[in-house]
């Protein structure tokens, strides 16, 4: 293992700075001169990580009916230009500030003051706060699924900056600051499980239920009368009509971008170019593999011997989710396992959380992100093992199979503060933004039934959509039904003419 820098430059030295150094006295570079590999490996993850949030959006955009699907888009590329600003004002000093407190960090480096040329481990704090920063914007991005189809931009962009900030931005302090409260205690995440996934897909479940159920979108009643009903009926409710993807395309593409980009999100989170950064790549792979097999096994059967592109794309991005926590952790042939039971879960328990709650989440970010990000974290108390984080020559960590029986418990209490604290302040958070003036969340019904293509996005919209809401709008569509039935009325006549002769 190379030399940290912390070890060559420290407080001690004569050009010490806050920021780790004078560079017009020095040369910043010198401390990192044995851990140039490191660098360039964690900058090389911090772009990859890029094309998620593109993917993103590309998979919703799929997921969606095609009048709302360009809104998904512009909501995608919109965060990423809020959430870096965000991260630059404030962001990043409130979640990383090296004098935090255990559950929120200060604004010590606002604006991003002296965070240049420090050593964060291997690499300079510059580069560690751009590689957080991705994991930030994806974050957003994710959690804003919640509200396909139905939610104005602005007041979701303004929940978004604020979210970011009473949410995400503590729970990751709490995680990953070596001061959080969750880091202390022990609780194991070496990706973003809880602040990414976990937290994200309880954010979108109160923007759910802060909007309510879709207009546009049928609920299929049960036949049974109600006194005839069973408890599990009355206790479920009615289940949302299902649509088909409208463009398996789509989410396809959007996958193969996350699927690389994971690549970096996770084989980045060692900070160091070590063995470990290796083993976790693998381990990201396999359990999207076997995330694809678990998703496809349950359709084979749901559907009498048929498979969706879609399902298995759903099923990568649950297997990457619940390998995130765990992926420099446990050993390979658990990652295989993680992937497989994580699709089976969260493709079993889709229809029945989503009517279970009575939220309309066409999207199935809760079901993706939270139930597959804590299946990720409570797996990954029982399989982390400590030969695995040991790759990296410095870290030591371990679960069950090592008899450390406890990390159970640190991972239970992880899920159930991030998750109780993201439902909670999302939900109120909510609700202050929506009585403001102007900020009411929830789009018209006319906005809804017509699409947020229309309404939202100046002359832009999916293809065909928007070649059939032209010939609509124009009176085009109804001329061409109105031609349509006269001719089908002449055929007609002529086929009883020929017949009478």
């Amino acid at each position: 293992m190379s030399t940290y820098p912390s070890d060559i430059f420290n407080d001690t030295s004569a050009e010490w700075t806050a920021a780790g150094g004078d560079s017009r006295l020095m040369d910043v570079n010198v401390p990192f001169s044995d851990s140039v590999g490191h660098q360039v490996w964690i900058m090389i993850s911090a772009a990859l990580i890029m094309p998620i949030i593109p993917g993103i959006g590309l998979f919703y955009a799929g997921e969606a009916r095609r009048k709302s699907a360009m809104s998904i888009l512009w909501q995608s590329m919109a965060i990423l230009g809020l959430i870096p600003f965000q991260w630059f004002f404030w962001g990043y000093s409130l979640t990383y500030a090296s004098d935090a407190s255990p559950f929120i960090g200060t604004l010590s480096n606002f604006g991003l003051k002296n965070v240049v040329a420090a050593p964060v481990g291997y690499i300079p704090e510059i580069t560690y706060c751009f590689f957080q920063c991705m994991f930030a914007v994806e974050t957003i991005v994710i959690m804003i699924g919640g509200g396909f189809e139905r939610c104005r931009f602005l007041p979701s962009m303004v929940f978004c900056f604020c979210w970011t900030t009473i949410v995400y931005c503590p729970v990751a302090c709490w995680t990953w600051n070596s001061n959080g409260w969750l880091y202390t205690l022990g609780a194991l995440d070496f990706a973003g499980g809880g602040p990414v996934h976990i937290a994200s897909g309880f954010g979108s479940l109160a923007l759910a239920c802060g909007l309510g159920r879709s207009k546009s979108r049928a609920l299929t009643e049960d036949s049974t009368s109600s006194n005839n009903r069973s408890i599990r009926q009355r206790i479920l409710g009615p289940r949302f009509q299902s649509s088909p993807a409208n463009s398996p395309l789509m989410i396809y593409i959007g996958t193969i971008f996350i699927w690389f980009g994971w690549f970096g999100f996770n084989g980045g989170s060692t900070l160091n170019a070590t063995v470990r950064a290796g083993y976790a790549l693998a381990n990201t792979n396999l359990s999207a593999a076997t995330g694809i097999l678990g998703w496809n096994l349950v359709d084979y059967f749901a559907y009498k011997g048929k498979f969706s592109v879609a399902g298995s794309c759903r099923g990568v991005m649950v297997g990457l989710v619940a390998i995130t926590p765990a992926a420099g952790y446990v050993p390979i042939y658990f990652a295989a396992v993680i992937g497989f039971v994580a699709a089976i879960i969260v493709r079993l328990s889709a229809d029945f959380t989503s009517r279970l709650l009575r939220i309309d989440d066409g999207l199935m970010v809760f079901q993706n992100h939270a139930i597959g990000g804590i299946a990720g974290a409570i797996m990954t108390g029982l399989f982390a093992a400590s030969w695995v984080s040991e790759l990296d020559g410095s870290s030591v960590s371990s679960g069950w199979v090592d008899e450390n029986y406890v990390q159970l418990g640190y991972q239970i209490a992880e899920v159930c503060a991030i998750s109780g604290y993201t439902f909670v302040v999302s939900m109120i958070l909510f609700h202050v933004i929506n009585i403001i003036p102007g900020m009411k969340f929830r789009s018209e019904d006319v906005e809804e039934e017509e699409g947020l293509d229309h309404h939202y996005l100046y002359r832009e919209g999916m293809g065909d959509h928007e070649f059939y809401t032209m010939l609509k709008d124009n009176g085009i569509l109804d001329a061409m039904m109105i031609r349509g039935q006269e001719l089908l009325n002449e055929k007609t006549a002529s086929i009883s003419t020929l017949k009478s002769h």
